[in-house]
């Protein structure tokens, strides 16, 4: 069994045992965890296991998922645990190549794709949750009743001291496909689940060694084989009508699957063996009152896009700020709606090219593979398609057009409201090379190109930004940072831009300054003139209380 993250917790306020209950330990809980941990949120996970979970699961972390555990302060933990800039190649029946993505590494910082082992990842995740006094993993324990009222949820949980309760103002279920959260609040799932499983097979000190990621879209069994850190092999089987778990939990079997690649009688170090069903479901609601979903317990895909993983991050992310804002008195209750409408139709997307490319692997009749591999192929005669797949330029983005965002102040169509902001790497007086979301920190930033933005925001804005916790930020050329002028003795911080690539973000647009959301995706542009109106309309979007000034004291 697992010990608890913290042998004691700080108080916490109001008469809860938490601010916030998270149910389920894996990585969208224990991501969501630590984010709300940075935010000094007081944390209870709930999870009915006695430890992780260390069965095969995720394989695949993308640049936004790398820049969330940037964000949560732990990424330095898990990229001993990745390949960077993993190569995916989709291949027919005889090994040649359908499809070969190599993606160039993006603009959020960090290598577009990356292989990974999960459990690890999972436990860097856990281990980081020991920074803070005011969170704790409670394991072995079981949801058993859950009840909301005005003021918070009441839980009811079932532990190794007998049942127990547990009151927190708000609750985020993130206890996987099954979730009994869900269930209790009665939320369909709908969607669909393909008609055969897959086995999927870990194996220690890789019997083949190649780095990449294949696909092998062979009518007889289309299968998959994945180099991973640490010499570990990912195999991942269709199994046929008439083949049954109990035949993959024999060593036999999976021997006979993998007599393509080693002899039989080569002596295999398994480590995990699973048989999955695939999904492609997402809950009817986000949102229940004070309870949230995230991850699986919100939607489900295939795996052939390795988007499963990154979509639980990406939710965990969008949430936890959310709900940070909400309890430090910072916005209302209503900003916790923008979660679903910012993350359903992008899941949504997810799921649809998953489905679509899961179903296109899976062909086993001859002659509608051999259809498939010449579309393919032919694609790959075009240059501009051929680029377009190598460099993945089909995943969908988030792109908001409602939410937590701001259209005053925004001038240029279209507009990068609503879409990440990039991050290169910078310069600050202090340090040479960073990158750009470290100075930015885990919360709120408005940035400006070449002004103090602090000499842009009349009384009011600056007031109002200081209340919220907005960092100023001043972004120039890097040859100017020797230069010791007004920004250095106002609450600004100075960024030097090293490669041009922030230079190159604002002169594509005539707004030049962007307020960036703690989960960096832009809340707002404006032009210099208009930085104040642009603070007071995301703040009133938000339903951020007045800040006054009373006294030369910034107050709310």
């Amino acid at each position: 069994m697992m010990v608890s993250s913290k042998a004691g917790r700080a108080a916490t306020p109001d008469g809860f045992d938490a601010q916030v209950v998270v149910i389920g330990a894996g990585p969208a809980g224990l991501m969501t965890a630590n984010l709300l941990g940075r935010y000094g949120v007081h944390v209870i996970v709930v999870e009915a296991g006695a430890e992780l979970i260390d069965y095969p699961r995720g394989v695949g972390m993308d640049d936004e998922t790398l820049r969330t555990f940037q964000s949560a302060g732990v990424v330095e933990g898990v990229l001993p645990h990745t390949v960077p800039d993993q190569l995916l190649v989709f291949v027919d029946a005889k090994y040649r190549d359908l499809a070969r993505m190599a993606p160039p590494m993006g603009e959020f910082g960090w290598p577009r794709r990356n292989g990974f082992v999960q459990p690890l990842a999972d436990r860097v995740l856990f281990e980081g949750l020991g920074r803070f006094d005011h969170v704790e993993v409670q394991w072995s324990s079981t949801v058993t009743g859950l009840a909301q009222d005005e003021g918070g949820v009441t839980l009811t949980v079932d532990g190794p001291g007998g049942e127990r309760t547990l009151r927190a103002a708000y609750v985020v279920g993130a206890d996987g496909g099954s979730s009994q959260t869900r269930k209790s609040l009665g939320l369909a799932f709908e969607g669909t689940t393909a008609p055969v499983n897959w086995l999927v097979v870990d194996i220690r000190n890789d019997p083949l060694g190649r780095p990449g990621a294949y696909v092998i879209a062979d009518p007889r069994r289309p299968h998959v084989s994945i180099g991973l850190p640490h010499g570990i092999r990912r195999f991942e089987f269709m199994i046929k009508p008439g083949e049954s778990e109990a035949d993959a939990a024999d060593d036999a079997f999976i021997a006979r699957l993998l007599e393509r690649y080693v002899p039989r009688e080569t002596k295999l170090d398994i480590i995990r063996r699973r048989v999955y069903a695939h999904h492609s479901r997402m809950a009817s609601r986000f949102r229940s009152g004070r309870v949230l979903l995230v991850g699986d317990a919100a939607h489900v895909m295939p795996v052939w896009q390795g988007q499963g993983y990154n979509s639980g991050i990406r939710d965990a992310f969008n949430v936890a700020w959310k709900l940070a804002m909400v309890l430090r008195g910072d916005a209302d209750d209503r900003l916790l709606d923008t979660y679903e409408l910012e993350r359903r139709e992008h899941v949504r997307a997810m799921i649809q090219l998953s489905t679509w490319v899961g179903q296109a692997v899976s062909v086993r009749n001859r002659v509608g593979a051999a259809l498939r591999d010449l579309f393919f192929k032919g694609i790959s005669l075009i240059p501009k398609a051929k680029l377009y797949i190598v460099q993945m330029r089909f995943k969908p983005m988030p792109t908001l057009d409602r939410g937590a965002i701001t259209r005053v102040g925004a001038v240029s169509e279209p507009t990068p409201v609503g879409r990440l902001f990039p991050q290169p790497w910078v310069a600050t007086t202090d340090t040479p090379r960073q990158r750009l979301d470290d100075v930015l920190g885990p919360w709120f930033a408005l940035v400006a190109w070449n002004n103090d933005p602090a000499a842009l925001l009349d009384e009011d804005a600056q007031a109002r930004a200081a209340a919220a916790g907005i960092r100023l930020v001043c972004a120039r050329p890097a040859v100017q940072l020797p230069w010791v002028d007004v920004a250095r003795a106002s609450d600004a911080t100075v960024v030097g831009d090293l490669d041009g690539s922030l230079k190159r973000w604002f002169d594509a647009r005539p707004e030049s300054v962007v307020l960036v959301r703690p989960d960096r995706i832009v809340a707002g542009v404006a032009t210099a003139h208009r930085a104040g109106d642009l603070v007071r309309a995301f703040l009133a979007e938000v339903g951020a209380p007045k800040a006054e000034l009373q006294d030369g004291r910034r107050t709310r």
